[in-house]
């Protein structure tokens, strides 16, 4: 890794940056720390090029080469390791690239523009589902997310994976939603399971797309803050659908509707 030489190499891996790592795995430790792990080879690259502060990067010597024109305005810490290191440090089964220790970013209450369109979330408890609802909200645009405190943590390592980076791009709050509605006078629109058809709609205007819970669905308290119940008509006989999918159904109904 000669030609890699942007930032400042700690040239090993030692034992005690090991364990460090290792502990940032469980959530505790993530937030006495206020550091998360970044993990993969499109993720890593993301976080590098975002706003995030980079506290140290491992990579292997194939992602540093790869990479140098990315890695030029990196001025931080980096470790050359193997794959097999890679591995025994992160979550990751399979990581043949990089890894990234990241700060946390800072909190702020939540607020909405005037013409702004966000999604809300409650108690949403899979990691998966949460990542993939920051790649929906990224892919259409979509840039604020506000969550129940008891939903999923963001910076778990399994939700910043199935992000696939679009968690760089998106800004994230975690307040009681009962509250963030009663804030102001915009249309909260609610996922139900008996609502109104989402293919007769018409006419939406911007405010917030709240799911609910992955088998409870929206809980009796926020139902009462909903001004409009949506629901994705079925064809077939399935009970219900995953949260993610209905939520890129209904954010693809807004953003249509909302572009005529």
């Amino acid at each position: 890794m000669e030609n890699f030489n942007s930032g400042e190499s700690i040239r090993m891996l030692s034992k005690n940056t090991v364990k460090f790592i290792k502990s940032l795995h469980q959530k505790k430790y993530r937030n006495q720390e206020g550091l998360f792990l970044v993990e993969g080879e499109k993720s890593v690259l993301e976080v590098l090029s975002s706003s995030f502060q980079i506290h140290l990067l491992l990579g292997t010597a194939d992602f540093f080469i790869t990479h140098q024109a990315a890695l030029k305005a990196y001025k931080g810490e980096y470790i050359e390791v193997t794959q097999n290191q890679l591995e025994q440090v992160g979550t990751f089964r399979s990581n043949k690239d990089a890894l990234v220790m990241a700060q946390m970013g800072s909190e702020e209450p939540f607020g909405l523009d005037q013409n702004e369109l966000a999604i809300a979330l409650d108690d949403v408890k899979d990691p998966g589902n949460l990542g993939t609802i920051i790649r929906i909200a990224d892919w259409y645009g979509i840039r604020k997310l506000v969550l129940s405190p008891q939903s999923a943590e963001i910076y778990n390592p399994k939700v910043i994976q199935a992000t696939m980076g679009s968690f760089t791009r998106i800004r994230w709050f975690y307040e009681e939603l009962e509250s963030v509605f009663s804030r102001w006078n915009r249309p909260v629109y609610g996922a139900f399971l008996e609502g109104e058809n989402l293919h007769e709609v018409t006419s939406l205007k911007p405010g917030v797309i709240l799911m609910g819970n992955e088998s409870k669905g929206i809980s009796p308290e926020l139902e009462r803050c909903v001004d409009r119940k949506l629901t994705i008509p079925a064809f077939g006989q399935a009970e219900s659908l995953n949260v993610a999918i209905a939520t890129a159904i209904i954010t693809d109904t807004f953003k249509r509707i909302l572009s005529a």
